[in-house]
């Protein structure tokens, strides 16, 4: 058993994985029908420990077949640094002070719309906050829009449909929503510095592009759902009262650590004074989403270690395909795959023309909304909505088949206009 290469062990554990994603409902019954094992059963039912639930079987499998040396070797050349800056900035970017800044925007962008009320905040909120996450970057911009929606939408009483049909359009719309700039979408991020990919270029190349699609998602989702939002009263944002001291320092913060993304001491040094200032100044604090944002950063560093051992198989592919193939197998891949573990590996492939580069890192930010894994802030969305779906759960079926009209409007804003 022991002979057989590690590269298809770590495959075969991570096809498992991703069947668990989705079987999370299963987990969940039978926590019902076994009460002694409720606690554990109710664990492996949470999609946010499953990448960590399985990466922590290879690395004992590996240690068994390996041996120490080998498996520290490999856990400490993978890098964390995204998992650890996504748990930094949602707790950061979900903190009292900021999401009521985000909520004043929200609510000035939409006075400038003469329709309904309900309306038109759902719609700046579906298009204004992702598009704004290519600026305080995707987790960020995930986590803000999930606390938006969650309290004036998702704790109306609207219907499933509507549910799946916001979570889809907002996955999507997130994944292409940092694409205007090289520092914000994960995948992106992964490859501008080697392919030099600057602001002008980001702006120019995938900038309109995006803001189509996010424009374009939004305002169909706001159209089918007129009559389900027209019925939905009492949204009004309460004011800041967030004195502008406060504010200010946690604006401050936040732009440090974006600033500092690859730097992890800096961005880590920076989120124990955001510690120190929340506790002090408690009152207009609520209550951190540490938690949360734990499970989140699990699941991504998981998806890391299982990640590192795929591309023995995703690189060869990579190099089969012509630009128009690999922007639709990106498309795909992305869907069963971290879409910056993709984007990386083709960074790792040299002598790829602009147009393959484009391709590769177009389809992987247009099918980033397609399932939980697809995308690194999508665990972020995930832990934050979830309790608003039967069964706490969000059907990975569901989700999919939501998620798929959003991504033929990129596909079409993207690839074929």
């Amino acid at each position: 058993m022991f002979d057989i290469p590690i590269q298809f062990i770590a495959s075969f554990i991570f096809a498992i994985a991703i069947v668990h994603t989705f079987s999370v409902k299963f987990f969940k019954s039978l926590a019902h029908k076994y009460s002694k094992h409720e606690k554990i059963l109710h664990m492996l039912g949470e999609v946010e420990i499953v990448f960590g639930f399985w990466a922590i079987i290879l690395v004992l499998f590996f240690f068994i077949s390996s041996g120490k040396n080998d498996v520290v070797n490999y856990l400490n050349n993978q890098s964390y640094v995204e998992p650890l800056f996504v748990f930094v900035i949602m707790v950061i970017a979900a903190s009292k002070p900021i999401l009521d800044f985000s909520l004043t925007c929200v609510k000035q962008i939409s006075k400038l719309l003469p329709i309904n009320h309900s309306l038109r905040l759902f719609f700046v909120s579906m298009t204004f906050v992702p598009l704004l996450g290519s600026f305080i970057t995707e987790p960020a911009a995930m986590t803000l829009a999930a606390l938006i929606l969650k309290e004036h939408f998702y704790s109306k009483n609207i219907s499933n449909k509507f549910k799946y049909g916001i979570i889809g359009t907002l996955f999507v719309n997130v994944s292409i929503g940092g694409a205007m700039t090289p520092f914000a979408a994960p995948p992106i991020l992964m490859v501008a510095a080697k392919w030099n990919w600057d602001l002008m270029f980001m702006l120019t190349t995938f900038g309109w592009r995006t803001a189509l699609a996010v424009f374009t998602n939004s305002l169909i989702l706001t159209i089918i759902f007129r009559k389900e939002l027209i019925k939905i009263k009492n949204l009004n944002i309460k004011e800041n009262n967030t004195p502008f001291f406060i504010l200010f320092i946690h604006l401050i913060l936040l732009v440090g650590v974006i600033v500092f993304v690859h730097d992890l001491i800096i961005f880590l040094g920076i989120f124990i004074i955001f510690l120190g200032i929340a506790s002090s100044y408690d009152r207009f604090q609520n209550k951190l989403i540490l938690k949360e944002a734990f499970l989140v950063s699990l699941f991504l560093a998981g998806l890391v270690i299982l990640g590192g051992l795929q591309k023995w198989w995703l690189q060869p592919l990579l190099n089969k395909l012509s630009p128009d193939q690999i922007y639709y197998a990106a498309v795909a891949l992305t869907a069963i795959t971290d879409n910056a573990a993709l984007t990386y590996l083709g960074s790792l492939v040299d002598g790829l023309s602009d147009q393959f580069k484009y391709a590769l890192a177009a389809g992987a930010i247009t099918g980033g909304g397609l399932t939980v894994i697809a995308n690194a802030p999508n665990p972020a969305g995930y832990s934050i909505l979830s309790k608003n779906f039967y069964g706490n759960t969000i059907s990975p079926l569901y989700l999919f088949l939501a998620a798929f009209g959003p991504t033929i409007i990129a596909i079409i804003c993207y690839k074929i206009i």
